[in-house]
C-alpha cells in the first residue's frame, strides 16, 4: 500500500461487450487492510461485489480471495471469481492456465484462458423440496405462474432457491425485496427462470446480501446444474452443458456457459465459463 491508495480494475464479467454482464471492482495488493476497510471500499464501489486477491493461507492455493457486496462479505461468488482470476492475470500476477482460488467454499479451481475463465465450484449441495407460496408472493407472482417444478434450494458454495416459471412470468416478476430477504433459508438469493432447449432465462435477486438484482451470478448458475440434474433435465450420469441468460430486464444481457456432471442421479461437479472485458481502472484511497 501507498500514500497514493490501491491500485483497482473495473471488468465487465459473462459478456463480450462493455457497458454489458455483470461489473466487477478488483483491488489489488490490499493484504494489509482489515475487513472493515474492504468493506468501506465495497461500500464505495457500490457494485455487486468487489473483490480482493490477497496471500493465500493455504500452500495449495495461489491466492485468496475475499468477496464483498456493499453490505457484507461472502464465502464465494461466481462472477467475481472468474473476473479476479482475469484480472490477476492480464496484470501479471499469475499466467494462462489452472490457479487455486482460496475461499469460504474451499480450495476452487480456476482455469484461465485467453479472455475467457472457467470456475468449477464447491461441492454439491440439494436441499429438499419447499413450499413456494412466501417465496412467490415476494416476487409478485403466483402458483398460476409455476412450470410444475418444486422450489429447491442447491448451490456449490452458495445455495439458492431456484423457481421455475413459465417463459413469460420472468419479465412479470415485481420483486419485494425486503419480503424476499426475510424468508428462512436464503443464503445467496432466489432464482428465478424458464428453461427450454438447455437454455435458461433467468433473473436473481438476493436483497439479504445487499444485491437487489444481480444481472449475472455465477454461482446460482452453478446451482441450476444440480437442480436440473434434481429433476430429470440433466443426464443422470455424465455430463450436461446448459446455458444461463441473465441481466436482460436490467439492460445488461449476460451469458453463462455451464456444464454439471451427475453419478448416478446425483450432481457431483458443475463448472461456469465466463467471458470478461475490461472497462476502468485507477487507484482508491485507503479508508
Amino acid at each position: 500500500m501507498t500514500s497514493s491508495g490501491l491500485a483497482y480494475r473495473v471488468v465487465d464479467v459473462f459478456t463480450d461487450r462493455a457497458f454489458t454482464g455483470n461489473p466487477l471492482a478488483v483491488v489489488l495488493d490490499g493484504d494489509d487492510l482489515t475487513t472493515a476497510q474492504m468493506q468501506s471500499i465495497a461500500r464505495e464501489f457500490n457494485l455487486s461485489e468487489t473483490t480482493f486477491p490477497t496471500a493465500a493461507r493455504s500452500s495449495e492455493a495461489t491466492y485468496r480471495l475475499r468477496i464483498f457486496t456493499p453490505t457484507t462479505e461472502l464465502p464465494f461468488a461466481g462472477h467475481p471469481s472468474i473476473g479476479s482470476a482475469w484480472v490477476m492475470r492480464d496484470a501479471g500476477r499469475v499466467s494462462d492456465g489452472r490457479i487455486i482460488q482460496e475461499c469460504g467454499a474451499g480450495l476452487l479451481p480456476v482455469d484461465i484462458s485467453g479472455d475467457s475463465a472457467t470456475l468449477t465450484g464447491g461441492t454439491p449441495q440439494l436441499g429438499d423440496a419447499v413450499e413456494p407460496d412466501e417465496t412467490l408472493a415476494a416476487l409478485g407472482l403466483s402458483r398460476a405462474d409455476l412450470a410444475g417444478d418444486p422450489l429447491r434450494w442447491a448451490g456449490c458454495g452458495l445455495t439458492f432457491g431456484f423457481l421455475h416459471v413459465v417463459p413469460d412470468a420472468v419479465a412479470r416478476v415485481d420483486v419485494d425485496i425486503n419480503r424476499l430477504g426475510r424468508i428462512d433459508g436464503i443464503e445467496g438469493g432466489v432464482s428465478v427462470f424458464s428453461f427450454a432447449d438447455g437454455v435458461a432465462h433467468a433473473r436473481v435477486f438476493a436483497g439479504g446480501v445487499g444485491v437487489a438484482e444481480d444481472p449475472a451470478t455465477g454461482s446460482a448458475g452453478l446451482g441450476l446444474g444440480i437442480w436440473l440434474v434434481a429433476t430429470g433435465r440433466a443426464a443422470a450420469d455424465g455430463e450436461t452443458s446448459y446455458v444461463v441468460e441473465q441481466g436482460l430486464e436490467m439492460g445488461r444481457p449476460s451469458r453463462l456457459e455451464c456444464m454439471v456432471r451427475a453419478e448416478g442421479g446425483i450432481a457431483v461437479e458443475c463448472r461456469v465459463t465466463g467471458a470478461v472485458v475490461p472497462v476502468a481502472e485507477g487507484r482508491i484511497r485507503i479508508p
